[in-house]
């Protein structure tokens, strides 16, 4: 009877060990989901990134005004016939005053 009682309780431990720690046991699953929300995670940033170039992409092949605007911003560019002001700060001129 005794020994019967050990054979159990060993059988028990030892399937209690691949159940926590063997190939596919609970810590495995564990790490995989917490590695799998990760994934998850940056696979929704990408999107939202990807959908934001998309849309420029969009814009800069259908539309003029984008063109222009990047050009403007981007280059300093100004159209035909337009004025350029510049605005300087009075500060920066008395500094420059010897």
């Amino acid at each position: 009877m005794r020994w019967l009682t050990a054979l159990l309780l060993a059988l028990l431990l030892g399937l209690q060990y691949k159940l926590w720690s063997g190939e596919g046991g609970l810590l495995e699953v564990y790490e995989l989901n917490r590695a799998l929300e990760r994934q998850r995670a940056e696979n929704r940033e990408l999107h939202s990134r990807n959908e934001a170039l998309e849309a420029e992409v969009r814009d800069l092949k259908t539309g003029l005004e984008a063109i222009e605007e990047r050009a403007r911003r981007d280059l300093g560019m100004i159209a035909e016939d337009e004025v350029f002001f510049q605005v300087v700060d009075p500060e920066d001129i008395r500094n420059d005053e010897p």
